[in-house]
C-alpha cells in the first residue's frame, strides 16, 4: 500500500506526526510512507524510519493557489498513492490528493472538505484530547475508535535516532568541550514573549549549572539570538566560555544532532521541545498560557512545570518584557530540583 501523508506545517506538530506513521507501519508493515511538508522539515522526516520520502511543498503555508495544487496533484498521480491522509484542518490542505484521484482520502472535518475527503471523520475533542490522539486515530478505521480509549496502548511516541559519531562531529564543529556535560536551554517561542521563561532566570540556572561543572548552550532560530546575547551578559565573566549562544546559528539539523548529545534540555513549549523529547533527552518542559493537556512533551523522561490550569490565549504577558507572571513564578532551584531527579551532576 502506497501513502501520501499531507503534513503540517509547524516543528512540534511534525514531530507528533510521527506517531501516525508508527503506527501506519505497525498495522500495515509493507506500506510505503510519503510525507508531503515544508522542504524544512527533511531534515526531520529523514530520521523517520517509518518515512520512504518526503515530498517537498512547495506553497508557502496560507497559500491558496488552486491552479498550482492541481498541477502538483496531477503530478502525483503517476505515483500510484493508494492512500492519503491529510493532517491539517484547512480546505487547501485537502486539494492536492483530490487532483492525485488518491482512492481514499482521510482527515478530520475541517473548513468545508465535504468531497475533497471522502473518510471524513467529525472530530469530538473531548474524546481525543491530545493532539498525538487526533492523529494516530486516522490510522483505524472510524468504526473502531470512538475515542482514545479505544486506541492501542501504549501509543507509539515520536522517535528520533543520532549516531554517536554525529554527535562527537557536530561538538567538535561548533567547538564545544567533548569533556564536559552539556545542558541545553530552548528559550524561544513562537508566538510572542508570553510563552517564555524570562531570560533572568535561563541565566540564573545557567550560572548554577556551569558552577557544577556544566556546559550550556543555547538553541533556536536568528530571532532568538538576542535573548541567547541577554543571557550571556547576565553570567559572571569567568563563566561565559562555558555557554555558547547557538540560536540562529545552526541548522535544523545540526540542532537536531547537537539536542542529541545533550545530557538534558530545558524549554519553553516550543518546536525543540518537542524535538528533545523525540530524542528521549531528558527535559525539564515549562508551560505558561499554553497547555500541555493539547500538546504535552512526549517522552516519559520529561517533566512538566506548570503554575496555572486552562488555556490562555495571550501573545505578550502583562509583566515587563511581555512575559506572563505564571512563567515568572517558575523558580530557577525548582527547574534545578527537576534536574536533579532527572540526570546526576557531573562526577556523582
Amino acid at each position: 500500500m502506497k501513502i501520501l501523508v499531507i503534513g503540517p506545517s509547524w516543528v512540534g506538530d511534525m514531530m507528533m506526526s510521527q506517531s501516525l506513521y508508527r503506527t501506519l507501519k505497525a498495522e500495515h508493515p509493507d506500506a510505503v510512507i510519503d510525507v508531503m511538508a515544508p522542504a524544512w522539515c527533511r531534515p526531520l522526516l529523514s530520521r523517520m524510519p517509518e518515512v520512504n520520502q518526503a515530498v517537498a511543498m512547495p506553497l508557502g503555508h496560507g497559500a491558496l493557489e488552486i491552479a498550482e495544487r492541481r498541477r502538483l496533484g496531477k503530478m502525483l498521480k503517476a505515483n500510484g498513492y493508494d492512500r492519503a491522509f491529510v493532517l491539517p484542518n484547512s480546505f487547501k490542505s485537502a486539494l492536492i490528493p483530490f487532483f492525485a484521484d488518491i482512492p481514499r482520502r482521510t482527515g478530520w472535518r475541517g473548513e468545508m472538505r465535504y468531497g475533497l475527503l471522502n473518510d471524513l471523520r467529525k472530530l469530538d475533542k473531548s474524546a481525543f484530547p491530545l493532539m498525538v490522539q487526533r492523529y494516530v486515530a486516522l490510522a483505524y478505521d472510524k468504526t473502531r475508535i470512538h475515542s482514545a480509549s479505544d486506541l492501542p496502548q501504549p501509543l507509539l511516541w515520536p522517535q528520533l535516532a543520532v549516531q554517536d559519531a554525529e554527535k562527537q562531529a557536530a561538538i567538535s564543529a561548533f567547538g564545544l568541550a567533548s569533556g564536559r556535560p552539556m545542558i541545553g536551554f530552548c528559550p524561544g517561542a513562537e508566538f510572542g514573549p508570553a510563552k517564555r521563561w524570562p531570560h533572568y532566570h535561563y541565566a540564573t540556572l545557567a550560572q548554577r549549572l556551569i558552577d557544577q561543572g556544566y556546559q550550556v548552550v543555547l538553541f533556536g532560530s536568528a530571532k532568538d539570538h538576542d535573548t541567547g546575547q541577554q543571557i550571556l551578559a547576565t553570567l559572571a565573566d569567568d563563566s561565559r566560555q562555558h555557554c555558547r549562544n547557538l540560536a540562529g546559528e545552526t541548522q535544523l539539523e545540526q540542532a537536531v544532532i547537537l539536542l542529541a548529545a545533550c545530557d538534558a534540555v530545558v524549554s519553553n513549549d516550543s518546536g525543540l521541545m518537542h524535538i528533545a523529547a523525540a530524542l528521549n533527552r531528558p527535559l525539564v518542559a515549562l508551560y505558561g498560557p499554553s497547555s500541555p493537556d493539547f500538546t504535552p512533551p512526549l517522552s516519559d523522561k520529561a517533566r512538566v512545570i506548570r503554575l496555572i490550569t486552562g488555556y490562555h490565549k495571550v501573545r505578550k504577558g502583562d509583566a515587563d518584557e511581555g512575559y506572563h507572571q505564571s512563567l515568572i513564578d517558575i523558580t530557577p532551584e525548582r527547574v534545578m530540583t527537576e534536574l536533579e531527579t532527572l540526570c546526576p551532576r557531573p562526577g556523582v
